[in-house]
């Protein structure tokens, strides 16, 4: 089934501590979209770059199956870019640039060919523009995912109450969802969000898993311990790609088919952070996917008797 990513495509410079890059291809529909194609080859980008951005990456793009009918390119502009520093713990960074360029007046562009998707992944944008792909699109699409941050939530609250009030499932980190209700425990903070309006909720915890919350139900499932963590830039993103891309494939949104998009959004974010940028993702053999996830099964599998 057809799925349709929205988000930036754009550089990046990143710093670790095991590395340092300059600038790099990045951008949540980027990882995203290259996280869902190991699972479908019906995906559409929306996005827009400068002429800077180099012509070979959207072919590469073009090989995975993704469709760029809807990427502007604009002439004479130059791409997003941010760079960061992430620290120690590889969990906190800090922002040292960040130039919107294009992005900072991005007005979605939906082609004829877009207008039967039935999959939706609204990656971290501001609200205003995730409502206006949602407006464009003709009829509501099966299943709409989306991510946000902590920066709308400082800068556009109200626009940010009406986007989440009109999805399916609302995927944040665990801070966000903190700060999104001002509650330390994550079923209360879950509670809340729940009401916002989505169906779904997940919590994204890096290295510590994710949960997802439907009504009473919740499902935990963890991260997959690795010996080389060297770039955790695009790890959330590829995360939601995989797990939307999975649903997508199965064609199933059942709470049931969800737990099963968590461990495969989980695998392709384990991918994610094993090289600098979209470089793992890029050069993925399906075989590896199948192989990492059954990983995570091997991981939480076990007998117990109850005494």
């Amino acid at each position: 089934m057809s799925l349709i990513v929205v988000g930036t495509v754009a550089f990046d410079a990143i710093e670790t501590p095991f590395g340092k890059t300059d600038k790099i291809i990045g951008g949540a529909a980027t990882y995203a979209s290259l996280a869902a194609s190991y699972f479908t080859t019906d995906i559409k980008l929306v996005s827009v770059v400068g002429d800077d951005f180099p012509r070979d990456t959207i072919k590469d793009l073009n090989r995975r199956g993704i469709g760029t009918e809807g990427l502007q390119v604009r002439d004479g502009e130059k791409s997003f870019f941010w760079k960061g520093r992430y620290h120690e713990d590889m969990n906190s960074r800090d922002t040292l640039d960040t130039q919107l360029n294009v992005l900072a007046d991005f007005d979605p562009v939906l082609p004829e060919s877009y207008q039967a998707c039935e999959f939706l992944m609204l990656g971290n944008l501001s609200p205003q523009v995730q409502q206006t792909v949602m407006d464009r699109i003709e009829k509501r699409p099966r299943l709409v995912v989306m991510d946000t941050m902590n920066f709308w939530m400082e800068s556009a609250w109200d626009e940010l109450m009406k986007a989440i009030a009109r999805v399916d499932v609302l995927a944040i980190n665990d801070a966000e969802a903190r700060q999104l209700t001002n509650e330390y425990s994550l079923v209360k903070a879950a509670q809340k969000i729940l009401q916002m309006g989505p169906k779904y909720l997940v919590i994204k915890k890096g290295e510590h898993g994710a949960l997802l919350f439907h009504d009473e139900q919740v499902f935990f499932a963890p991260a997959l311990p690795l010996e080389d963590v060297f770039d955790p830039t695009g790890a959330g993103d590829t995360f939601a790609g995989g797990f939307i891309g999975y649903l997508a494939r199965t064609k199933d949104v059942s709470f049931e088919n969800m737990k099963r998009g968590i461990i495969y959004g989980s695998a392709m974010a384990s991918f994610c952070v094993e090289k600098f940028g979209t470089e793992r993702m890029l050069n993925l053999e399906q075989e590896e996917v199948e192989e990492r996830v059954q990983e995570f099964i091997d991981l939480v599998q076990f007998d117990i008797t109850l005494v």
